[in-house]
């Protein structure tokens, strides 16, 4: 069993909703992961690497992000496509909406295409105040919402601030989970700390009921993250977004993470692909996630059967 907890939705329609969004911003902020990322988006779009490094030199970050999310539009895959990765990945249950999306209306009706594939999650703005609140029960009362994606960098804000915590409180009263963004960002008009762990220990401290995913493993403050979790019994974690294969090497950060991980936080650990982030197919970042040296035992524990506990599968 393999239940993905960040799996990118590649539809034409999500790859239309991310042109769409290029096209109506000139955030070069944002466009600083095509310096981290997008050699392997080019590639996945079908641009050579010589074109990639062409329009590099002729073209502000934005534009190149722009050309290669046109041609992704081309390359998109169909949903029973989508299904078929799953399958050859080995992939069980997927939650979609905590990654790449096009809407939370897309999001919740694929979800409801395919119930025993796909566990839906949204993404709402804690600046919409009681609006959003209640938008949230609603979803998760008549759509069959699963959890809530706490996307710090995006919103530029932290997860202890203030604004958050109506949607944090709702959490707990509907019994669902909230995933918090805790890495680090390249976005570089904003700051670096947005997703710091440090920021997720105060809101553990005010809501000791709330079921938290720290998502995206909290580098490059690993030992952080491993002393909230050990903290906070309600935290769990997972390391979407980065290279599986990078983990394990020597003084790579990830020390702390795997040790723990593999003994005192075993039961925590979530396996998350954030494939297309990566630039890497379902099936490389599975294999590849396997690779990780933790012992047999604990291994099923990483790949599905944690999160099956936490979603309540």
């Amino acid at each position: 069993m393999i239940i993905d907890i960040e799996c990118d939705i590649p539809t034409k329609e999500v790859r239309e909703a991310d042109l769409a969004g290029y096209e109506t911003t000139e955030d070069e902020g944002m466009a600083n992961y095509i310096n981290i990322f997008g050699a392997k988006w080019a590639e996945d779009a079908g641009m050579s690497i010589e074109e990639f490094e062409v329009a590099k030199k002729t073209m502000k970050p934005m534009e190149v992000r722009r050309t290669i999310a046109s041609r992704a539009v081309d390359t998109a895959p169909s949903e029973d496509e989508f299904i078929t990765m799953l399958d050859d990945a080995g992939i069980t249950r997927a939650c979609i909406g905590t990654g790449r999306h096009a809407s939370i209306e897309h999001t919740l009706t694929l979800a409801a295409k395919y119930p025993d594939r796909f566990i839906p999650w949204a993404r709402i703005s804690p600046r919409s105040g009681m609006t959003g609140v209640r938008e949230l029960e609603s979803l998760v009362k008549e759509r069959g919402l699963k959890g809530l994606e706490v996307s710090c960098f995006r919103e530029k804000m932290r997860a202890n601030d203030k604004k958050y915590y109506p949607l944090y409180a709702k959490c707990v009263e509907l019994g669902i989970p909230a995933r918090v963004y805790c890495t680090m960002n390249y976005a570089s008009d904003r700051p670096m700390d947005l997703g710091r762990p440090l920021y997720l220990d105060e809101v553990c401290c005010d809501f000791p009921e709330l079921t938290v995913i720290a998502g995206l493993g909290g580098w490059p403050w690993v030992p952080e993250l491993v002393g909230v979790a050990r903290r906070h019994q309600n935290v769990f974690i997972d390391l979407a977004a980065h290279r599986p294969a990078h983990i394990p090497k020597s003084g790579s950060g990830w020390e702390m993470m795997l040790q723990f991980g593999n003994t005192l936080l075993a039961d925590r650990m979530l396996f998350a692909s954030s494939w297309v982030t990566l630039g890497l197919s379902l099936k490389e970042v599975v294999e590849e996630f396997k690779t990780i040296p933790i012992r047999d035992s604990v291994r099923p524990l990483w790949m599905g059967e944690n999160a099956a506990r936490l979603l309540k599968i």
